[in-house]
């Protein structure tokens, strides 16, 4: 038995897309997966499962769509995956509220796109990642999931430096 985490991009966001965690978990464990978590409201979830990560990816998107009658994009990282994410960081970490990961639904051999009026933030494509490091601040920061969705065509959800460490701390209790 496998240990993954999984993402949902896009939901409970703004009154759209609402997921209330207790349902998805009795969804998930209705599905057959075990050790079902939630974390917070945006989509973690961490779980344990036999099954492949693309397996786990179709049946959660189907078995959303079929309750709740709404897409959402889901992505899935074994513990292994997710360390190495988090080892991998390159930029500093000395202010915790300006350090992003966004997971991406597949590998990209790009390393740079065209972003304007990024000012001092930095980003890093790496794989199935992009790093992200926002001196300005997010809500001001022009490096969204929606600019990286197109400009490479992926599915992308970002998580921030808290969350990471602490959906990997839930993962290997």
């Amino acid at each position: 038995m496998k240990t993954y985490i999984i993402l949902l991009r896009g939901i409970n966001v703004s009154g759209k897309n609402k997921i209330p965690m207790a349902e998805l978990r009795n969804l998930l464990n209705d599905l057959g997966f075990q050790n079902v978590q939630t974390y917070i409201q945006s989509g973690n979830i961490i779980l344990e499962s036999e099954k492949s990560k693309s397996v786990i990816c179709q049946e959660i998107k189907e078995a959303i769509k079929g309750k709740f009658g709404f897409e959402v994009p889901v992505l899935a990282r074994t513990i292994p995956e997710w360390k190495k994410a988090i080892a991998n960081y390159p930029f500093p970490i000395d202010n915790t509220k300006i350090v992003a990961f966004v997971f991406l639904n597949r590998k990209i051999y790009e390393t740079k796109i065209n972003v304007k009026g990024i000012h001092n933030d930095e980003y890093l494509i790496d794989n199935d990642m992009v790093y992200i490091y926002c001196p300005t601040g997010f809500a001001k920061t022009k490096l969204s999931n929606n600019l990286f969705e197109r400009k490479l065509n992926v599915t992308a959800t970002t998580r921030n430096y808290n969350t990471t460490l602490k959906l990997l701390e839930l993962a290997i209790k």
